[in-house]
């Protein structure tokens, strides 16, 4: 009778554990509230980290004085105010203080970037996009050597990209193919590539598949369109047909280390930030790490779910992800351009064991930069934030990469 006794109060409380278990799970699911959100994007304002680098944090606080709940439109309404009023200041300024007026327009685009933050997915967060667009290539207009936006004809659509040439070049140059993240632009990019121009390299930046301009959504296909990119880059007499490199930031890493194994012909090496391989794409880091996931702001998985092709709920993503998986592609371990990989141990919405996995795999040796404190890209706050990753290990690499020169053919 007692062990019978014992036996019950076990099983009772083996299924007391078993809830408290799921309780606290769906706790550290569920997405920050609208409070948390203020909360922690004005800290991450503070501190200049991911999404708000270089946002003022008196900008962010007064955005969020006049946003009460979660609705797109509301987020989006009250950043664009703040953000007009530096766009119209930078205009009245253009002649008499052009370098207040650029500045100006640099701090509208970032304020606008976020009211559109992580995807433009309302009316009013489309609006957002578009007016960051608009304030991006007003600042650009002060670019010296300039931007060219460039429109290339793709499946009966056009592929938008920004293309910035060194100055002064004697005969044609190297050139970076850059790609975006998920909730990050080209934009983002040709800000941060201007850094490159004046090692002799120029840059084409482009919005990856199912991101900001692209004409295309994410599938197993998606990567004709970097290939369109690359015929294209390779088309222009200023650029070094044998002389070009792919950049990727997380989902851009990704098609970077596809283009690695695909155009491994094309491309003198390939820099990836933290690229999804084989684990990010199954069912079980879909539930367990990315929903609700806390280093990345809020709305993570519908943001990705947006840019899936033909993807509408949780159900059809957990379906559709594994067919994304290099290893699903029977990819993985073919032979593969240089790379640089890049990656945070810490980081939870790309596991460091697909980085560990790539890292073991193709026909040539690979450089890698793991950051054991860091998180998403390898950024860690404070000691490599992701300006100073940009300038101490990416662009070193690619000017290294890029430097052996064009009469040297690649394989």
């Amino acid at each position: 009778m007692k062990s019978k006794i014992q036996f019950a109060f076990l099983a009772s409380l083996l299924v007391i554990m078993a809830l408290a278990s799921e309780s606290l799970f769906a706790e550290e699911r569920r997405e920050r509230t609208i409070e948390e959100i203020k909360v922690e994007a004005v800290h991450r304002a503070e501190i200049g980290q991911y999404p708000l680098i270089g946002l003022d944090p008196g900008d962010v606080k007064e955005a969020f004085a006049s946003i009460k709940t979660g609705d797109k439109d509301e987020w989006a309404a009250g950043f664009m105010k703040v953000s007009d009023r530096y766009f119209d200041e930078a205009k009245l300024l253009e002649n008499s203080d052009p370098t207040k007026a650029n500045a100006e327009y640099i701090r509208a685009w970032r304020l606008y970037s976020f009211g559109r933050w992580p995807i433009p997915a309302s009316p009013g967060k489309q609006r957002s996009y578009e007016k960051a667009i608009q304030a991006f290539l007003a600042h650009a207009r002060f670019f010296d050597p300039p931007l060219e936006v460039v429109r290339i004809p793709f499946e009966g659509k056009e592929i938008i990209g920004y293309m910035r040439l060194p100055k002064n070049a004697k005969g044609p140059v190297p050139l970076v193919i850059a790609v975006n993240g998920l909730d990050s632009r080209k934009e983002d990019l040709t800000e941060s590539f201007g850094a490159i121009l004046p090692f002799g390299v120029g840059f084409l930046a482009v919005d990856g598949p199912g991101t900001g301009q692209n004409p295309i959504k994410v599938s197993e296909t998606a990567d004709r369109m970097l290939s369109r990119v690359i015929d294209y880059a390779q088309s222009r007499p200023e650029v070094d047909k044998n002389r070009i490199a792919m950049h990727g930031v997380s989902w851009g890493a990704y098609w970077a280390t596809k283009m690695a194994i695909v155009q491994r012909g094309r491309l003198r090496g390939a820099s990836a930030q933290s690229p999804p391989v084989d684990k990010f794409f199954q069912k079980g880091f879909l539930m367990n790490s990315l929903l609700g996931n806390r280093e990345y702001l809020f709305d993570q998985v519908p943001a990705l779910m947006n840019i899936l092709e033909g993807v509408h709920t949780l159900d059809e993503m957990g379906q559709f992800l594994p067919q994304m998986s290099l290893v699903h592609q029977g990819l993985l371990g073919k032979p593969m351009a240089p790379m640089l990989v890049m990656a945070g141990v810490l980081d939870t919405q790309v596991p460091i064991d697909d980085i560990y996995l790539l890292l073991s795999k193709g026909d040539t040796p690979k450089e890698a930069w793991i950051n054991p404190k860091g998180g998403h890209l390898g950024r860690q706050v404070g000691v490599w934030p992701d300006p100073l990753i940009f300038q101490q290990v990416i662009i070193p690499w690619l000017v290294k990469t890029l430097g052996t020169p064009a009469g040297s053919e690649i394989r």
